[in-house]
């Protein structure tokens, strides 16, 4: 079979070869051959799927195959009318900060995708996540650190605490100055001049410690930031306490006897005040002895979406609890205080000061139960 086979194969090849030989002319006018294999060559023209001047499109030659190709490359259109040839990949090369997503059972083509958020290009089909102090360059192919703000004291947020507190200096350095001046006279006298300097001493702390607020922070810094960021008020309440103290004893002590209650001289009420603030003062060496002031680069507070708007903010480690409990023997001062100011709301006219005192501490009162829910509530927000 397989002899008989090629003897006819064989007849055919001789039979092509003659019927070239004679000339034969195809149904085109062109003359009929054939390849090595015996085959008749491809004659086939090319189209094209271009626009025109009227609204359709329509095929157009640009082009032939007659054993090889012959293209118009000068007459081909692409969209909007380009000539340029478009590239002829599967896909093409990624750009910088874009990683290659390869397409499933095809292992040469791939989608490109760009490194987003805080990633970066790691390889050439991997993108990494920064480490969190850092965030990626503009290009995407590295991490650079994130800057390092603090507040400054051009700040909006620092201009108004300073000139708040410049004015309040002013007026209390005055007010100081005024009872210095006029120290022996019956009014200052009356007034109780030694509680009234360290109440003028804890006004004035309050005010002073604006400017340890807005400071750049470091050790030293974070430090006098933990000794006076309570003191002022502890000076303050201790003082207001004694007073108010001294004025329930005596009325107290007026209604079972004549004989005039103990520790009510000016030396002794300097001592008990000073004992109240030596309580503040110690607690804060304790916290001193337990977590070591240092600053801190807080990178959360400013982790924006964008990573080029992402900053790390300079600060004193004091968390929110420390700072409630650095302020809460104050508080419980105050409470204290404010208590003493209702069992004296009834002495007589003439000590006027005991009413004064009792506004202020029920107002102070007020203001912190509606500081401390506010202050807790919006610790984890992004407007604090």
């Amino acid at each position: 079979m397989l002899l008989c086979r090629e003897a006819t194969e064989q007849r055919l090849w001789q039979r092509r070869k003659q019927f070239v030989a004679q000339g034969h002319l195809g149904s085109a006018g062109t003359p009929v051959v054939f390849n090595e294999n015996g085959d008749a060559p491809g004659r086939y023209d090319i189209f094209q799927y271009q626009p025109t001047n009227r609204s359709t499109a329509e095929y157009r030659v640009i082009g032939s195959w007659t054993n090889k190709l012959h293209l118009k490359v000068e007459a081909m259109r692409w969209k909007k009318g380009d000539p340029s040839l478009p590239p002829s990949v599967c896909s093409i090369p990624c750009r910088t900060g874009e990683r290659k997503k390869v397409v499933k059972g095809v292992p040469c083509c791939w989608h490109c995708e760009r490194c987003e958020g805080y990633h970066y290009q790691a390889s050439e089909f991997t993108c990494e996540l920064c480490p969190y102090e850092m965030r990626p360059d503009v290009n995407r192919t590295g991490c650079v650190p994130i800057p390092i703000i603090k507040l400054e004291w051009h700040s909006p947020w620092a201009v108004f605490p300073v000139f708040i507190s410049m004015l309040g200096i002013i007026a209390t350095s005055f007010v100081i100055v005024t009872f210095v001046r006029h120290n022996d006279t019956p009014i200052v006298r009356a007034s109780g001049r030694e509680m009234s300097y360290v109440l003028l001493t804890g006004i004035f702390l309050c005010y002073a410690i604006t400017f340890l607020m807005i400071a750049t922070p470091d050790v030293g810094v974070c430090s006098l930031r933990r000794i006076f960021l309570g003191l002022g008020m502890c000076f303050s309440y201790a003082a207001l306490l004694t007073k108010t103290n001294r004025i329930h004893r005596i009325f107290e002590q007026g209604k079972k006897s004549v004989t005039a209650p103990r520790l009510i001289s000016p030396a002794s009420q300097l001592a008990i005040t000073f004992s109240l603030i030596s309580v503040q003062l110690l607690g804060v060496f304790v916290w001193f002895a337990v977590d070591p002031p240092h600053t801190v680069v807080d990178y959360g507070e400013q982790r924006t979406q964008n990573p080029l708007s992402a900053r790390g903010v300079l600060k004193c480690d004091i968390s929110d609890l420390s700072l409630i409990c650095s302020l809460g023997y104050s508080i419980l001062l105050m409470v204290t205080c404010t208590v003493y100011a209702i069992k004296t709301r009834g002495v007589p006219e003439t000590f006027n000061e005991a009413k004064p005192i009792g506004f202020t501490m029920y107002t102070t009162c007020i203001i912190w139960l509606a500081f401390i829910p506010i202050f807790f509530g919006t610790s984890q927000s992004a407007e604090r």
